[in-house]
């Protein structure tokens, strides 16, 4: 089993709502093990594009999963809670993203391990400060 790190968020609809079911979901999926979950903090959104305030928030997983197929499970989930790709930093759901994979470096096209905007974004450092990563 490897550890793993996720971030989570959510700035549409009743946000918190969202995000409780996409960990709910993510303990259904076989090979998957949600251990802990952070705060769930409220957070500017980040970027050019006008929307409303997210939750966010950090969740560590074990899975046995490899990476490339643990991110076409959150595909899953994010489609599911009705997450659609139209605007790049848009308004979601629903946002789940591998922070870290164990301690592996994954550099291939739509995956990239460490997430390259960790140091960017304070909510998920103190999420990960909060479970003890960083």
């Amino acid at each position: 089993m490897v550890t793993c790190y996720i971030g989570v968020g959510s700035n549409l609809g009743d946000r918190r709502a969202y995000i409780d079911k996409a960990i709910s979901q993510l303990g259904l999926v076989g090979g998957i093990k949600v251990k802990r979950v952070s705060s769930i903090y409220e957070t500017e959104p980040v970027g050019a594009v006008k929307q409303g305030k997210f939750l966010n928030g950090v969740l560590e997983v074990e899975t046995d999963l490899g990476a490339r197929q643990l991110l076409t499970e959150i595909g899953h989930i994010e489609r599911a809670l009705g997450r659609i790709r139209t605007v790049k930093d848009g308004s979601r759901t629903i946002d789940l993203d591998i922070l870290y994979f164990g301690n592996e470096r994954i550099d291939e096209a739509g995956l990239k391990v460490p997430h390259p905007r960790i140091a960017e974004r304070e909510f998920v450092l103190k999420g990960l400060r909060e479970l003890g990563k960083a």
